[in-house]
This record gives C-alpha cells, structure tokens and sequence, in this order.
C-alpha cells in the first residue's frame, strides 16, 4: 500500500455535521497486517476489537494483548502501559477495547510483522464475570450452545468471512453475465416442490389464543342476555312509536330515537359475541378455515423463490434470486436445515445444455474466488479441518466436469464391484449421497453433472423428453457433498405442464398464473438452485451444515 493509500485511509473525515466535528476512522487490522510494514511504521492508528489472550509483563507495568476485529484470522498485537489504563481491566479474554497509538516494528525475533503502542484507551467493554468460552478448543457441536458468542471463534469468523466471499463471489458472478437481481416473496401460496414439507405462516392460532383469554376475562353473552338486549331494542322502539303518534316535541323524539339505536348497537354486538367459537375455525368436512385467516388462504414460508422468478425471467431475460428459504423436514441429519439459502437463476431462451454450462461456470467462478480472495481462512480450514480443501477448490476450478446421462451413472453404478453401496442401485431410483459422491470422487475423480432424470423422481415443471420417461434435469455432484446444485429445462408447453400438474396431486387453480406463463408468450426456459450452505461445506471442509450457516434452524433448536 502506498504511503498515500495510507494517509487517506486514517484521515479524519466529516461525516455530514453541520458543525464540521471531525469523527476519526477505525482502521481494521487486516489492513494493518496486508500492508508493507514500512509504509504504516510510525503512524498513528484508532482500533477496535476484542482481546483474544492478554497477560501482564514487567511485574505490572504493561500488558500484552492479542487484539482481534473480525477482519481477518490474525491478531494485531497491542502493547498499553500501566500508566495509560488499568490492566486487570484489559487483560481477561473477550474484553473490548478501543485504542489509540502508534504502529512500531516490532523487536528482531518475533513472530509479530508490527505492533500496536498504545497512548489512549478510548473505551472497555469489560467481562464481568467469567468468560463462557474456554481458551481450550470447543468442539463445534458444543460452540452451538454459544450461539450468541461463537462468532468469536476462529472457525466461526473464519467461515462467516468465507460465507460472505462466497456471497459477494455470487453477486459478481451474475452482474457479469448480465444477470439480475430479483427479490423474491418468503411466504409464498405455492409449493414448488410439490413435497409438503412447509411451514405453515398463519394467525390462527394467535387469533385463537387471543380469544381464549379474551372469554375468560369476559364470558360470551348466553342465550338469555342476547334475548334480554332485544326485549330493550323493542321497549324503546315502542316509546319512540308512542312520541310520534302523540306528537311530541322534536327534542324528545330525537332523544328516544338515540336510546334506541344503542340499544340496537348493543343487541346486535351480543348476538355477534355469542356466534363466537373457541379454538381454530373448522369447515362442515373436518378441515381448517382459513376465512379469517391474514390471507384468507393457507400460505407457507417459501421452500424456493424458482416459481417466482420465473414470471421475470419471461420478461426481463436473465435474473437470479438469493435469499431464505425452509423445509419442515424433521430429519437430523448433517446435511439438513429447516432454514437455508438458495441461489437460484432463471434464464430465458435456454436449454438443458445452458443451464449446465451456466451452473458449471458459476461454481468454478466461487471456487476461483476463494482462491484468489479468502487464501488465510482456507489455509486455517486446511490446517484444522481438512488438507484436501484448498486443493479440492483448485481441482474444480481447473478441470471440465464431467457428464453423464442418469441412465448411462447408472449402469456405471451397477458395474461397481469394489464396492457395496448400503442403497441398492436401480434405474428410477433417487441417487443416493454415497453414489454420487463415488461418481465424482473415484469414478470421474472430478465434478460430473448427471443429467435427464426419470421423470417419477422429479418436480412437476421440468421439461418431459420425448421418451415420455424422463425429465430434462441435471445436478451437479462434487467432491465431499455429492450434489451441490440441481436444475432443469422448465416445462414450456401448456397442455403438457397441466397435466405434470394434475399427475402430482397438486391443485391447479393455485398454479393458474404459472400456467399463464405458458399462456402468453411461453419460451423455452431453464435455471437451477444451489444450495449455499452446501457450497460453503464443499469448501471448507466442515462435517456438519449447522456449522457454516450463522444462526442454525434444525429440529428442537431455533435459537436467538
């Protein structure tokens, strides 16, 4: 970095104040550490973070402390005086500081590039009481109990960096290739994969609930009240009836037309209460009504944006959506969420062969990205998790992936001797994990990309081929996770989806706008859905997709 790179980025700068006060800038300690050490040797630096280890040297008179602020792995050692703030303060692990000082070489010797000292403590976060995380390493099933605090963890911050390379990775990716961006509905009346497995988004049960405390603090009006209101109803009707046929004063009408019309207001609000029905409202044939429900229809949490997106991508051309979706799956798998994000493009006037070219370039480009981007954290995830993970990156970078029709990985399955798989291998079966992966890992020893499935395995709106039996869909498989993304040629020809529809049990008049689609100016379309938790499990190297996604969502635990 140049010395003038530098001066800008600790320049003080005024952030829009009326009064011009000058608010300083924090310089985060990757960037100290990139940087040549001569070019930041003797300048003064404000920064922020948390004390990884500390200890007090030269019987009390300063402090050594490991100061990281999530910006990168290593930590930037800051030296602070006794003089300058109390140590026993700063010292324990998970304080916060913010500090002031000069960057120094630091002595020959030490591992240390350059160093922090300090002349101002400007805040401390202190830690009260026992710090919850051990300085002994915690297995990751055990940092889940932590939630709220394993970020603080080099495993954590080292994947919550890659996570969001990966993320930016995928942005570029598609702004490159004159892709947009579309945000997508979370809760949805559709369910794309015709599976069932959703969760339900409903007020109901609020509802519900809410009239039950209701009634218990005011009982329901009985039989004899709602008739008591009407006898008042007919009382006053019968004094304004008498007024006016002897012609009393305007004022006295006036007034007894007023005591009837809230008698009225009361009556009818009684009988109205009395209607009321504890718990869910029931239709005549034992199902939920969904009449006072908030959107008058049963609507879920959206297990993908594709459905969706494809109403933009007939009408825009290229577009990709990125974001949350959910399964109610209760499995407890290593490889299961009920909450995980997709990234899922649609591109119009294309076939089976784009999307695979297109998948296939996306998923080389991350692995590129990594490479070129986040080569520390990759580093530390070799070292601690996996040795193969920077060189499993380079493979899928550098090498065409391999493709096989469903049929032909099949056969190639069934031939294995070496090997007995603990699912038996079949035409029409839904590859398994263990036969993907040894597609890819000992038979190609590289990605493949399995195409033209049977179409009994697959969702309703992938294109049927022409021998009525299969789909025109594709995954990829890679190494370590076996599929890592699935796609298809959408279904293009109306009468033919109506009855991919009709053939899944699914009700057609849900699907009427996707028919639509199909109605006014269909076009061959195609896309595919990566699974982003699954990526970040490829690359990295980790067991287990609760550990690569920051807040996880799994059976019995949804916590924070």
């Amino acid at each position: 970095m140049e010395v003038a790179e530098v001066a800008a980025e600790m320049a003080a700068t005024t952030l829009g104040n009326p009064e011009g006060r000058v608010l300083r800038r924090i310089t985060k300690i990757k960037k100290i550490l990139e940087a040549d050490v001569g070019s930041w040797a003797g300048r003064r630096v404000l920064v922020g973070g948390w004390v990884k280890t500390g200890r007090e040297q030269g019987k009390g008179s300063f402090a050594f402390l490991e100061v990281n602020d999530g910006s990168c792995l290593a930590n930037l050692q800051v030296i602070c005086e006794a003089s300058t703030y109390p140590l026993a303060e700063l010292v324990p692990t998970g304080t916060s500081v913010l500090v002031e000082g000069e960057l120094k070489p630091p002595p020959e010797g030490v591992k240390q590039r350059i160093e922090l000292k300090v002349d101002k403590v400007l805040e401390v976060g202190p830690v009260g009481e026992k710090y919850p995380l051990p300085k002994t390493r915690l297995t990751l099933e055990n940092l889940r109990d932590f939630m709220h605090l394993r970020a603080r963890t080099n495993t954590i911050s080292a994947v919550a960096r890659i996570r969001d390379e990966l993320a930016h990775a995928t942005h570029a990716f598609f702004r490159q290739n004159g892709f947009r961006y579309i945000h997508t509905p979370i809760i949805t009346t559709s369910d794309c994969e015709g599976a069932g497995e959703m969760f339900q988004a409903t007020v109901l049960f609020s509802q519900a609930e809410k009239l039950a405390k209701e009634i218990k603090e005011n009982p329901l009006p009985t039989e004899s009240d709602v008739e008591a209101a009407k006898l008042v109803v007919k009382e006053k009707g019968e004094i304004v009836a008498q007024l006016k046929s002897t012609k009393a004063s305007k004022p006295e009408i006036t007034a007894a037309v007023s005591e009837l019309n809230k008698a009225k207001e009361t009556a009818s609000r009684l009988e109205e209460r009395s209607k009321l029905t504890p718990g869910i409202p029931v239709k005549p044939d034992g199902g939920f009504s969904f009449d006072s429900d908030f959107f008058k229809k049963p609507a879920f949490l959206t297990v993908s944006g594709q459905l969706q997106v494809e109403t933009y991508a007939c009408a825009v051309g290229s577009v990709y959506t990125f974001g949350p979706t959910f399964r109610a799956e209760n499995s407890h798998t290593s490889r299961h969420l009920a909450e995980f994000w997709m990234v899922e493009p649609e591109m119009a006037f294309a076939t089976l062969e784009d999307d695979m070219d297109y998948a296939e370039e996306y998923v080389k480009f991350m692995c590129q990205w990594l490479l070129d981007n986040s080569r520390e954290d990759m580093e530390f995830m070799v070292k601690n998790y996996d040795k193969t993970a920077i060189e499993r990156l380079k493979l899928v970078a550098s090498s065409p992936f391999a493709r096989v029709s469903y049929t032909e990985a099949v056969e190639i399955l069934m031939g294995v001797t070496d090997k007995k798989f603990e699912n038996k291998v079949e035409w029409g079966i839904d590859l398994a994990s263990e036969h993907e992966r040894y597609l890819t890992e000992v038979i190609f020893k590289k990605p493949v990309i399995v195409y033209n499935y049977p179409k009994g395995i697959k969702a309703f709106y992938m294109r049927l081929n022409d021998d009525q039996k299969t789909v025109a869909a594709m995954d990829v498989l890679v190494p370590k996770v076996g599929e890592l993304v699935g796609g298809s040629q959408r279904e293009e020809r109306l009468d033919i989806l109506k009855q991919r529809i009709l053939d899944a049990d699914l009700p057609l008049e849900i699907y009427e706008w996707y028919l639509d689609l199909r109605r006014y100016g269909t076009v061959k379309h195609s896309g595919f859905g990566l699974g982003f938790e699954r990526m970040i499990l490829f690359a990295t190297g980790l067991d287990n997709i609760r550990d690569v996604i920051p807040f996880p969502r799994y059976p019995g635990r949804a916590d924070l």
